[in-house]
């Protein structure tokens, strides 16, 4: 068996090359997926040919990380920057004067994402570590794992026995454009560009979380004792056989004028990259020269960045609207001239709460300036206030709700203004559409302005009226929407269009009830929080019971989150939703079998799990729960056991030891369990 096992795992990583690395996928993706979920049946039967750099364990966890600190070998030290093409003459000139024979450079796009170190030993990841101070920096090495253009084993048997590579992790337009929708969508503030998006997405604390955010991660810097070459260039020649995701587009420049004629074509393409660059690198090719030049306090002698200068404009701001999305968060919107920015049309910018109206000092009339530089979403940065109408007046924020008139709350210490009105419209569709989301009941017949359609004409309310749509009710509506671009599109239903939604509905009643959970769209239940609330509670009905007290006793369950469910249950409305989608016939209890024990060795006893083992952590809860223990995320008078991993926080270890608590390993827990 460990012979299939690891003939699987060489073979989904060949694939992952082929699709994330070189982008020329031979196999489909259920054939991909019957292949990793063979390989997850087997991991799981036999754990202990578990490897945590498996092609499973992509995935991620929902375990909470505890970044460990940990020291660069070598000293992760950031670039000089310049702006003009003087400048550059200038650092050429330096080189030039310190070296005894001629150089060559190696000149690259510089990528606008998180810097990262990859340390890789007999051709598997080591470990991954963020730039930090330059000296020291974190390891994000299980969310790093997650990224499915870094390799966890290379190809071909030449590359040295330990060396470390460095890139840059960044978040492609596609998966940024995304991640803001569904933010602003919660309420929740977007990311301002890709870079702090990834940046964020890099620190957050569950791996499981990361992997839903696809990233990508770009190497272009070998470094260790048995390098293949003497050369920059030739080395990531060479990284790039091994298996490693090395941009095509460095290019080797042998005077000032290559250099240049580099920079200006990646200033004018640089828009028509799925990524964000910022400049360029300039780099001296052979290592020995760069020894030679050695380094500075904080940045080599042998490198230097060409800084793009920031994309501006200035338009007219024509008005200032307000839109109310799904959590009654509004949002004021900059409506502007239509003006073309780095590759595209700007007509609309978030101006996102009324702070940021009153920190810009901003009136409907003025002429604004507008960037993107690394940004995808316009943002406004300034006013030309020479410009400004003499009768222009400042910006009141809007005191009732632009849809139903409700005056608008702000809780102590939050920017956002809300609409308390639940019946609010955009409320009420926001909802409805979080509903039928391919996330939760994934009811995707019903997308393109389908669900507005259906409220206008009275039809759906509440997510439980679409199970009471009837073919004669819908067949032959039509509906006219905009979109916010302000382009007007019909919305039909025809017989063909009905039947698939009727069917996607009645399919939808099968969905398992974590899904149905999170589908009801309580505050703060995300995906996983749904999965445990499940878990612990089985059903709706013992849910809806439950104390704030028992939820607060479930691990990762905080008071914000237990005070959501608590509340949400309370409310009469929220009651009668429950016992429509009951009568609909939605699953709203767990699946017995998926939860079904094994044996009661742990009954009664509480386990607090820290550190990293040799399976994933959740698959290590799972066990617990299995074999009738309960999982706890702090340590207490009640804890029977602390099952300690590698990297465990020393907190935990610390408290105890103070209250005697046993602190078993991986093994002693198998033993225990009798596997």
């Amino acid at each position: 068996m460990e012979e299939r096992i690891l003939a699987l795992r060489q073979e989904l990583e060949h694939h992952n090359y082929l699709y994330y690395v070189l982008s020329q996928p031979v196999i489909g993706d259920c054939d991909y997926d019957m292949l990793m979920k063979e390989l997850e049946r087997l991991e799981k039967e036999y754990p202990w040919l578990a490897d945590a750099n498996s092609p499973t364990q992509r995935v991620g966890s929902d375990i909470n990380l505890e970044f460990q600190q940990v020291r660069h070998r070598y000293p992760m030290l950031s670039l000089d920057n310049t702006y003009s093409k003087g400048e550059l003459a200038d650092f050429d000139a330096r080189v030039k004067k310190e070296l005894t024979e001629e150089c060559r450079y190696v000149c690259e796009p510089k990528y606008d994402g998180l810097s990262v170190s990859l340390t890789y030993r007999d051709g598997a990841l080591l470990r991954a570590v963020t730039r930090g101070d330059g000296i020291q920096g974190d390891d994000v090495t299980a969310n790093v794992r997650t990224i499915r253009s870094v390799p966890l084993r290379l190809q071909g048997n030449d590359f040295p026995e330990e060396f470390e590579i460095r890139g840059e992790i960044v978040m492609p337009h596609s998966t940024f454009e995304k991640l803001n929708a569904e933010r602003m969508e919660a309420g929740e503030t977007p990311f301002a560009n890709p870079r702090n998006a990834a940046s964020g997405t890099l620190k957050m604390q569950k791996s499981a979380q990361v992997a839903k955010r696809p990233l990508d991660c770009f190497l272009y810097f070998l470094l260790g004792e048995t390098l293949p070459s003497n050369s920059h260039y030739e080395n990531l020649e060479k990284a790039r056989e091994w298996g490693f995701k090395i941009p095509p587009y460095a290019a080797v420049c042998h005077t000032i004028d290559d250099i240049s004629t580099f920079i200006a074509g990646w200033d004018r393409e640089r828009n028509n990259l799925p990524f964000d660059i910022d400049g360029v690198v300039i780099k001296v090719d052979n290592l020995s020269q760069q020894k030679q030049l050695g380094m500075r306090a904080k940045s080599p002698r042998w490198a230097v960045a060409y800084k793009f200068p920031a994309e501006r404009v200035e338009t007219l701001l024509e008005s200032i609207s307000y839109q109310v999305g799904r959590t009654g968060t509004v949002t004021p919107v900059a409506n502007l001239s239509p003006v073309r920015l780095a590759g595209t049309t700007v007509k609309r910018a978030s101006l996102h709460n009324a702070d940021q109206i009153q920190l810009l000092g901003i009136r409907a009339g003025d002429t604004v300036y507008v960037e993107k530089g690394g940004e995808i979403i316009p943002k406004i940065v300034g006013v030309n206030r020479e410009k400004r109408p003499a009768h222009s007046s400042p910006t009141v924020f809007i005191s009732h709700c632009p849809e139903c008139g409700a005056a608008l709350q702000r809780n102590e210490g939050e920017a956002a203004w809300f609409c308390p009105d639940r019946n609010c419209p955009p409320q009420v569709k926001g909802r409805i559409e979080h509903f039928i989301s391919r996330k939760a009941m994934n009811i995707d017949s019903l997308g393109e302005g389908k669900i507005e359609a259906l409220y206008d004409k009275g039809l759906v309310r509440i997510p439980s009226d679409l199970y009471r749509l009837t073919a004669a009710q819908i067949t032959g509506l039509e509906k006219i929407i905009t979109d916010d671009e302000g382009n007007r599109r019909k919305i039909s239903f025809g017989t063909r269009t009905v039947e698939n939604m009727l069917a996607g509905i009645e399919a939808s009643k099968k969905i398992p009830f974590e899904r149905v959970l999170y589908a009801l769209g309580i505050r703060y239940v995300g995906e996983t929080i749904a999965q445990k609330l499940a878990r612990n509670f089985r059903d709706i009905d013992a849910l809806a019971k439950a104390s704030y007290e028992e939820m607060t006793a479930i691990d990762e369950i905080g008071e914000r989150i237990a005070g959501s469910v608590v509340d949400f249950f309370a409310r009469e409305d929220n009651s009668a939703l429950v016992e429509n989608l009951k009568q609909a016939g939605l699953q709203l209890a767990t699946d017995e079998d998926a939860f079904r024990q094994k044996s009661d060795i742990l009954q009664g006893k509480t386990i607090v799990v820290s550190g990293i083992f040799s399976i994933p952590r959740d698959d290590i809860k799972k066990i617990i729960e299995e074999h009738g223990g309960k999982n706890a995320g702090s340590i207490s008078s009640h804890t029977a056991y602390l099952l300690a991993g590698e990297k465990m926080g020393p907190e935990k270890l610390k408290k105890a030891e103070s209250l005697k608590i046993p602190v078993i390993s991986e093994e002693e827990f198998y033993r225990l369990i009798e596997i």
